[in-house]
C-alpha cells in the first residue's frame, strides 16, 4: 500500500505534523522531492523539531525513514540534523536509508543561487538560497552527483570538475557576492563523512520488496502544489514536482501502485518569497493571522505573506493531484475572527472565472463571507467540541472541492489533532 501527503497552497501548510501524526499507521515513510529549502517542522510533548531532508516520521518507532532519488541532499544540512538526532538519541543509522540516485547540493550550488537571485535585482523569485535551483539544473544537464558515487574512488575528480564550472559561471554573472570556498568545502567534505554513516540503497528494489511484502508506505512531499515547476505559479516555483506525479519518479515506483492522496492545506492561505498571491492580507486582520499563526519559514525565518482561504486554487490542486481527503491545519488560527471571506472565484480580464489560470497576476478574489467563532479550540479532542461556525466552515469548503476533510488541526503539538469522521480508513 502506498499513499501520499502533499501540501495544497504554496507550501507551509503543516505536512511535517501530519505525517509525523499518521506515520505510526505505516512502515516507512519516504520523502520523493525537494531539498534542504523544506521545513517540516513538529512538535511533540511541546518540544520543537525542525527537519530539513530527514523525513518527518524519524520520531516514531520501528518505521523505516527513506530519502528518495528526487530528493537534492545538503551533506552539510544533514550533517547537521544527524547530529540533533543523535543529542535527542535518535538512533538514525538504523532508521534511515538513502537513495544512491539522490544528486548533492555542493557549497557552489548555493553560491550559484545567491548570485542568480543579486543579478536578478527586483526580479528575483525569493529562493531560499538553498542551491536548490542549480542542483536540478545540474540534474537535467546530466552533469549532477549523486549519492552513488561517493562509492566510487574518482567522486572527488567529478566533484571538482563540477565545483569549478559552477566558478566559472559565477564569475560570469554580474552579481557581487563575497565567500570564503575554503571553509565552506571544509563543511561540505565533514557533511559527506557524516552522510556515509547511513545506508545507501537502490530504492526501487528496497520500495518494491516492502510493497511485495504487504507493508505500508507514506510518501512525503515537500514545499507545495502551486510551487510545481510544471504546474506552478510559474517562474516563482520550486525546480522540481511537487505534486503526486512526482511520487512515482521521486522513489522510482509505478504510478499504479499509488492508491491514496491526503491533501494538506491551511484554514487560510500563506506565502513566502515573489510572485502573485490573489488573496493576500495587508491590513488588521493580515497581522493577526501572522501573528497568531506563528507565520516565519522553519528554514528561512523569512515573514510569510498571508491572506483569505483561496478555494479557487485550493480546488484546482484538489484536482491536478487526485486528492482523496483533506486535511486542515491552523483551524484555531482563526478563532476570534467575527467574518471569514473565502475566494470562490475571480476576476480576470474582465468577466468572472471559477478556474486557476494562466496569468495568477490579472486576476481578483470574488469573496463569500462566513461566520467567524470566538472559541478557543486548542483543547478539542472530538468533534463535539468544535463550534458550530468551524463546522460550516469545513462544510463550505468540502461543498466546494467535492472532498471530504477528514483530519483537522486545533494546535501544533501532534496531540492536537482532530480525526474527523470514518473517511480516513486506518483510523478506522
Amino acid at each position: 500500500m502506498l499513499h501520499v501527503i502533499l501540501g495544497l497552497q504554496w507550501g507551509d501548510e503543516g505536512k511535517g505534523k501530519m505525517v509525523d501524526f499518521m506515520a505510526e499507521k505505516y512502515d516507512v515513510i519516504a520523502r520523493y522531492q525537494g531539498g534542504a529549502n523544506a521545513g517540516h517542522t513538529l512538535i511533540i510533548d511541546g518540544k520543537k523539531y525542525v527537519l530539513h531532508t530527514v523525513p518527518s516520521g524519524i520520531f516514531r518507532e520501528r518505521v523505516v525513514n527513506v530519502v528518495g532519488n528526487g530528493v537534492v541532499i545538503d551533506p552539510v544540512t544533514m550533517a547537521a540534523e544527524l547530529e540533533k538526532l543523535k543529542e535527542l538519541g535518535v538512533d538514525y543509522k538504523e532508521k534511515l536509508v538513502v537513495s544512491r540516485r539522490a544528486h548533492l547540493t555542493l557549497p557552489t550550488h548555493k553560491l550559484l543561487d545567491a548570485a542568480s537571485e543579486a543579478a536578478k535585482g527586483k526580479a528575483k523569485i525569493g529562493s531560499t538560497l538553498k542551491g536548490i535551483g542549480p542542483t536540478y539544473m545540474d540534474k537535467a544537464g546530466r552533469n549532477g552527483l549523486r549519492v552513488g558515487d561517493l562509492e566510487f574512488d574518482d567522486w572527488k575528480e567529478k566533484y571538482f570538475n563540477l565545483r569549478n564550472k559552477h566558478l566559472n559561471l559565477i564569475r560570469c554573472i554580474d552579481a557581487d557576492i563575497q565567500f570564503d570556498l575554503d571553509e565552506l568545502e571544509e563543511s561540505f567534505f565533514k557533511g559527506i563523512d557524516k552522510m556515509r554513516e547511513l545506508t545507501f540503497v537502490d530504492l526501487p528494489y528496497f520500495l518494491d520488496k516492502v510493497l511485495a511484502s504487504g507493508k505500508k508506505i507514506l510518501a512525503e512531499g515537500a514545499q507545495g502544489t502551486l510551487l510545481d515547476i510544471n504546474l506552478g505559479t510559474y517562474p516563482y516555483v520550486t525546480s522540481s514536482t511537487t505534486t503526486a506525479a512526482g511520487v512515482n519518479v521521486g522513489l522510482g515506483l509505478a504510478p499504479k501502485r499509488l492508491s491514496r492522496v491526503y491533501g494538506v492545506f491551511k484554514a487560510y492561505t500563506t506565502r513566502v518569497g515573489s510572485g502573485p498571491f490573489p488573496t493576500e492580507l495587508f491590513d488588521e486582520t493580515g497581522r493577526f493571522l501572522a501573528e497568531r499563526g506563528h507565520e516565519f519559514g522553519a528554514t528561512t525565518g523569512r515573514p510569510r505573506r498571508t491572506g483569505w482561504l483561496d478555494l479557487v486554487a485550493l480546488k484546482y490542486a484538489v484536482m491536478i493531484n487526485g486528492v482523496d481527503e483533506l486535511l486542515m491545519m491552523k483551524s484555531d488560527v482563526l478563532s476570534g475572527l467575527k467574518k471569514i471571506k473565502v475566494a470562490v472565484k475571480y476576476r480576470y480580464r474582465g468577466k468572472e472565472i471559477d478556474y486557476f489560470p494562466f496569468d495568477l497576476t490579472q486576476v481578483e478574489p470574488v469573496y463569500e463571507t462566513l461566520e467567524g467563532w470566538n472559541e478557543d479550540i486548542t483543547s478539542a479532542s472530538s468533534t463535539r467540541d468544535l463550534p458550530l461556525a468551524l463546522k460550516r466552515y469545513i462544510a463550505f469548503i468540502e461543498k466546494y472541492t467535492g472532498v471530504p476533510v477528514s483530519i483537522i488541526s486545533v494546535g501544533p503539538d501532534r496531540e492536537q489533532t482532530i480525526v474527523m469522521h470514518e473517511f480516513i480508513p486506518l483510523f478506522r
